[in-house]
């Protein structure tokens, strides 16, 4: 699937996600009409109707975790000792984790460094 007039903001760890333009106050002030005739007259922000709503995917977990660490595909799958095809198919969808996978993303998501760390032992 191709997108076009898309644009992607990556926030690494540790930095300040970007400050928006939103006027917030003004915003306040506004009756529900008015909010959705300002938000109709910004042609980069126009708001989503139900059918576009439906038709969007939700991003995996796994790679919202993988992105968040600022790892690739290839660095986390080696990090964590999972098959580099796995993480894909989790990331894309096609499957999802066991409930070991599972329990083993948990504890990424908790304390990714310890779990570096005990994962470094090539004897395990």
């Amino acid at each position: 699937m191709k997108k076009t007039g898309t644009t992607r903001v990556i926030v690494k760890p540790g930095e300040a996600p970007p400050k928006g333009r939103t006027d917030w106050a003004r915003l306040k002030t506004m009756n529900e009409q008015q909010a959705m005739a300002a938000a109709r007259s910004d042609p980069d922000a126009q708001p989503i109707d139900r059918d576009r709503l439906d038709k969007m995917r939700r991003v995996s977990r796994v790679k919202v975790l993988r992105q968040r660490l600022g790892m690739t595909q290839a660095e986390f799958a080696a990090a964590f000792h999972l098959p580099i095809s796995t993480l894909r198919d989790w990331e894309q969808r096609r499957s999802t984790p066991d409930a070991p996978a599972r329990a083993l993303l948990i504890a990424i998501e908790r304390d990714p460094e310890v779990m570096r760390r005990l994962l470094a032992d090539k004897a395990a």
